[in-house]
This record gives structure tokens, C-alpha cells and sequence, in this order.
């Protein structure tokens, strides 16, 4: 008999909740319930969340060692009329878990491949953190060593948009103060902890004030945890670099009141805020 709640020959990637069982919906329940398979990144987890639900159908471990195994191996069953679930510990799979090397291959071979949305402790996280959501980026796990994240700090030094992260409790500490140390104690953050589970919670403070919170809470350095860093905001009074370069050029070929002026339109910064550094420069 047909299966009608499922079609053949599909993967698909199904969100399921990162804490609180509830935070599921009909549709990812009607779908695991009803494919022919559900891979997952560890069968013991996920088995706790189909019991939760009365759910029973078989499981395929699918996680970061054996992954490139598996997308021959699912894209076989896909071929012979299968469906499949493919689910990660908690929340959207692929984001920053195992699946994009299967996706990636099903997609490249034509095969159906459905989303099934749901729970993202990125956004989770984001959607309260009190900082802007309009433009953000996402940049998944900061690197363990201090110099490799204090590295990826100083590269998104500049980054306007509200930046997103995760990161293991343990590190916190560390990585607060790398954030001082390289952004500086006054650029704001937010930890969300726990989400949706009993000990949820989401703090947001300047950096340097952040430091005394943590050291002050040890409870505060355990479970999931993401890492929200407000993006640069630049003072408006400053003047960029390639202002002070273009000025430079412009003085060379006319006086100092045209070149400011010219250099003021192109930057949409005020004239008299250029015309003490024209002078300098000419000096």
C-alpha cells in the first residue's frame, strides 16, 4: 500500500527541538513517523525523542566520520523508491552539524531533497537578544585556541551586522576576554544558555561588564550556549581612511577649500571636519 504522508525518493531534512520536546511540529512528527528511515547524528538521542512521541521506526547513524559513506548509501535508497529523515542532535540540521555533504551530493545527482522547518538556536537566540536582527551573520563554532579566535575577532572587527556564534560553556570566560582584548569592553553581547530547557537563560551586557558576570555565577559556564556580538558601529565623526587618501590626492591638483569640499560630497562627511587635516597635510 502506498504510502501517502511521504513522498518516495526524498530526503528530508527535518528541525527538531533543541531542548524542550514540545517545540516540534505536526508535520516533522508525521514525517519521521512515516519515512522508511531517519538518519540521525546519534541514534541513542534521537530514539529518546521518537519514545517522547510514540514514534517507532528504524534509525541509521549519520555524523562527521562516516558521512561521506553515507551519501552513497542514501543516495542508493533514494534511487530505489526511499524516503528518509535526516535529523541532527537538536535544531536545523547542517547548521553547523552533519548533512552537507549529502545534501550537497543528492543535490548534484537530481534528487528530491525537502525541507521540514523548526527549531535554530541561532535564531532562537537571536530573535530575544535585544540586538539588531535586520542584517546578521551567522559564523558558527569559534575556533578552540586563543590566537585562531582572536584571529577570526580581528577579521570581523569592522563587521556592521550583529554576529552569531557558537560556543562550548567552558570556553566562555576565555572568549569574553578575547573579545575585550580585540573589539574592545564596550561592545555589547548577549549569551544565550540553555534555550527552551529549564535553566534557560539570555544575558546581554558590554563585554567588560560580562566578564564579572561569569566569574561571578559558575552555573553560567554549563550546557549549550550561543554567543551574539553586536556589530561594529562606526563614530560618525570619523573619517575612513580612503577619505584621508582621496584629500591627499585632491590637494596635490587644488587648494585645500575645493579638495575638502569634493572629498566631503563623495564621503558625505562634513567640510570642516577635513579642512584641519588638509591643512595639516599641506603643512
Amino acid at each position: 500500500m502506498a504510502n501517502t504522508f511521504v513522498e518516495p525518493s526524498t530526503l528530508y531534512i527535518v528541525a527538531t527541538p533543541i531542548g524542550n520536546l514540545a517545540d516540534i511540529s505536526q508535520r516533522a512528527l508525521t514525517i519521521l513517523a512515516h519515512v522508511d528511515l531517519i538518519a540521525c547524528e546519534d541514534t541513542r538521542h534521537t530514539q529518546r525523542l521518537l519514545s517522547a512521541h510514540s514514534i517507532k521506526n528504524k534509525t541509521l547513524s549519520l555524523h562527521d566520520h562516516n558521512e561521506s559513506y553515507r551519501q552513497t548509501q542514501i543516495a542508493e535508497m533514494l534511487l530505489e523508491g526511499k524516503s528518509i529523515a535526516l535529523v541532527s542532535d537538536a535544531g536545523t540540521p547542517l547548521i553547523s552539524d552533519p548533512g552537507y555533504h549529502i545534501v550537497s551530493h543528492l543535490k548534484n545527482n537530481n534528487l528530491n531533497v525537502v525541507p521540514i522547518p523548526g527549531a535554530c538556536a541561532a535564531i532562537t537566540a537571536l530573535s530575544a537578544s535585544g540586538l539588531a536582527t535586520d542584517k546578521f551573520t551567522f559564523e558558527g563554532f569559534l575556533p578552540s585556541k586563543q590566537g585562531a579566535r582572536q584571529k577570526v575577532l580581528a577579521e570581523l572587527n569592522n563587521e556592521p551586522r550583529t554576529m552569531v556564534f557558537y560556543d562550548a560553556p567552558r570556553r566562555a570566560i576565555d572568549t569574553v576576554k578575547d573579545i575585550v582584548t580585540v573589539l574592545g569592553p564596550d561592545r555589547k553581547i548577549v549569551i544565550a544558555r540553555e534555550l527552551t530547557k529549564t535553566f534557560e537563560t539570555i544575558h546581554s551586557d558590554t563585554a567588560g561588564d560580562f566578564l564579572t558576570w561569569l566569574e561571578q555565577d559558575p552555573n553560567q559556564l554549563k550546557g549549550e550556549m550561543v554567543l551574539i556580538i553586536e556589530g561594529y558601529k562606526a563614530d560618525p565623526n570619523e573619517i575612513s581612511p580612503k577619505a584621508i587618501d582621496t584629500l591627499t590626492l585632491l590637494l596635490s591638483h587644488m587648494k585645500p577649500k575645493v579638495a575638502c569640499a569634493i572629498t566631503a560630497d563623495i564621503y558625505g562627511i562634513k567640510k570642516n571636519a577635513l579642512y584641519e587635516i588638509a591643512l595639516n597635510l599641506k603643512g
